[in-house]
């Protein structure tokens, strides 16, 4: 029996089915997807879209968010701004035509100075929305210094309802770009729409997106 084979019959069982030990880091090349039942139940993360920022005024995700999943997560990595100055987001219940759903959200953070000079935990309502139309902000004054930005996730919970309004949480990590020190963000709200939402908008509040990339997924 050859080496492949002889691995294969060892990592199988006499039914038919894997074994855990057959799986390990190395053993998939560009997976975007995970079968249904190869992870616990409502685990499923499946990569429906990546945009990447390139002086770009905005990144928006027009297709892709229906009644196929119930929750959608938005991943954003080194998210630069052209410019020291907010990252925020929108929700569209037309296709992206209009990003102007009305929001309640609440927020709070944590942060520490790279001197140690100063910490705080605090509830900004600075940045809050009260059945507002305007965009969220996830994060204040992101740095827009070469090696600043800001990283972090956005859960959008069943956008296609026509019953609900439509809940969302946040965390994201930041440099601040007023000064040198760490931010950490917590935000949830709803939009308090029954319509359903099948677009979102991130943009900065000034200035255009230099670098980053958003990432969407389906979960399941």
């Amino acid at each position: 029996m050859g080496t492949i084979t002889r691995t294969f019959a060892n990592n199988i069982t006499t039914s038919g089915v894997f074994k855990p030990t057959a799986f390990n880091d190395a053993s998939f090349d560009n997976v975007t997807a995970v079968p249904e039942g190869a992870l616990p139940a409502g685990g499923n993360m499946v990569l429906l879209s990546t945009q990447t920022a390139s002086a770009s005024a905005s990144i928006s995700f027009t297709t892709g968010i229906d009644s196929t999943y119930k929750e959608y997560m938005f991943i954003f990595n080194n998210i630069h701004p052209a410019s020291t100055s907010n990252f925020t987001f929108n929700f569209s219940t037309d296709g992206g035509s209009n990003y102007n759903v009305t929001k309640t959200s609440t927020s709070f953070k944590a942060q520490h100075q790279e001197d140690d000079g100063g910490t705080s935990v605090s509830y900004d309502g600075g940045v809050d929305l009260a059945q507002s139309t305007n965009y969220k902000i996830l994060v204040e004054n992101t740095g827009a210094d070469a090696d600043l930005g800001c990283s972090g996730y956005l859960h959008l919970f069943n956008p296609s309802s026509t019953t609900y309004v439509k809940h969302f949480i946040s965390t994201t990590s930041m440099t601040n770009g007023v000064l040198p020190r760490a931010d950490v963000w917590y935000m949830a709200g709803y939009g308090n729409t029954t319509s359903a939402v099948n677009a979102i908008d991130f943009k900065m509040s000034s200035g255009n997106i230099d670098a980053g990339t958003i990432q969407m997924f389906g979960i399941l």
